[in-house]
């Protein structure tokens, strides 16, 4: 158990760095347990990689092998996007449009259905939800597919989110529920007195504080002032996307739809995201017509309709990949106060409610959830036992 000297106060004081999805979310349920929380980002909330997300809730078709340790986590965040996103629109009024048709994975040559039947086998020998389907069933659930699609993958617990409206929503939960934040502020470092971080320098000045969240995405290792050992290993990957105007009453699909080489979202207000590259580009923002052309062809590819839709929006994001792509949560030892909420890659958006419910828990009571546990910054330190490396 972490000691925390606050707990029996109950109203810990807490300053989060990064105001997307992660940070406004754990905002949220702390500041409704009676804390104080300050939220900074250097520029607007819910304008870095929520914003450029596509909301995919996709823990069975996601998997992928050596993936295994993360599954329990995505699956359990999963469970908990039903009554979050319920209590977030009732408490807020704002809609977040979550869906749950499921999400499908399409093959249409035959090399496509090998892979796919490899996938299928893997994810159902870990006992997820997916069933195998005919290329007649897959056309009867979305008729608008290409006529040659060979068979399909349903993952049935599957399902989407407005990330866009989600980050509007959980903007005025924080506030509504006492936060405070501060747009274009950004921290310039972390406080730490005597290995303990104390708070956050903002305009030069120190800003005190019981415990402070790292949840500035890909970011986050850019803060001034973490500690050795307290460096979160996470690295910008870029992703090119883009959006489709369909006829929002008679769209051209229902589900998520994974064919090869990209996946399409449909929106109920028409809108279809199309994406998304993965580039170890840094922190080049810039759209290419290699990777614009690469998402059109697929998409056209597998969904033909695409091709008389209006390009309504195309754009750049930065997920937060870590060393080993998993994200990084919870306590740093050796400095006490300071909480890890970073390096989600492409689950984001997904481990929203897990994210904010387990670190609030944690924040508040001292004590670890063990699906918190195989995420720890420490898991990237190397260790000597007797002179020898483990």
């Amino acid at each position: 158990m972490t000691h925390f000297p606050f707990v029996s106060a109950a109203r810990p004081r807490v300053a989060i760095i990064g105001a997307g999805c992660i940070g406004l979310s754990i905002a949220w349920r702390l500041a409704a347990a009676g804390g104080t929380v300050d939220i900074y980002d250097q520029g607007s909330s819910g304008r870095g990689a929520t914003h450029a997300a596509a909301g995919m809730l996709a823990a069975a078709v996601e998997t992928e092998p050596g993936e295994q340790p993360l599954l329990p986590l995505t699956l359990d965040s999963q469970r908990r996007w039903p009554a979050f996103a319920a209590e977030l629109e009732a408490y807020t009024g704002l809609p977040v449009d979550l869906r749950t048709e499921g999400t499908l994975q399409v093959a249409l040559t035959r090399d496509d259905v090998e892979v796919l039947r490899a996938g299928y086998e893997f994810q159902r020998g870990l006992g997820l939800n997916v069933a195998w389907l005919t290329g007649a069933q897959v056309k009867e659930r979305e008729p608008w597919l290409n006529p040659r699609a060979a068979a399909g993958v349903l993952g049935a617990d599957d399902g989407q989110v407005d990330n866009r409206k989600l980050a509007v929503a959980l903007k005025a939960a924080a506030l509504k529920a006492g936060a405070r934040l501060h747009e274009d502020r950004a921290v310039e470092a972390l406080s730490v007195t005597g290995g303990r971080a104390d708070g956050v320098v903002v305009g030069g000045e120190v800003r005190h504080a019981d415990v402070v969240v790292l949840a500035a995405g890909a970011w986050s290792r850019q803060l001034a002032g973490l500690p050795d050992g307290a460096v979160p290993p996470v690295r910008p990957v870029k992703g090119q996307m883009l959006s489709l105007r369909m006829d929002a009453a008679q769209p051209l699909l229902h589900h998520v739809v994974w064919p090869p080489k990209c996946y399409l979202v449909p929106r109920l207000d028409g809108r279809l995201i199309v994406g998304a590259t993965t580039e170890e580009k840094g922190w080049d923002d810039r759209l290419t017509a290699g990777g614009v052309l690469a998402l059109l062809e697929a998409a056209w590819r597998a969904l033909p309709g695409v091709e008389e839709l209006p390009i309504e929006e195309m754009w750049v994001g930065f997920r937060p990949g870590s060393r080993d792509d998993a994200p990084i949560l919870g306590p740093v030892p050796g400095v006490d106060g300071l909480i890890m909420a970073t390096g989600h890659h492409r689950n984001g958006i997904l481990l929203t409610p897990g994210t904010a419910d387990l670190l609030a828990h944690h924040i508040l009571t001292g004590q670890l959830d063990p699906l918190l546990a195989p995420f720890g910054i420490d898991r990237f330190q190397e260790r000597k036992t007797n002179g020898m490396r483990l």
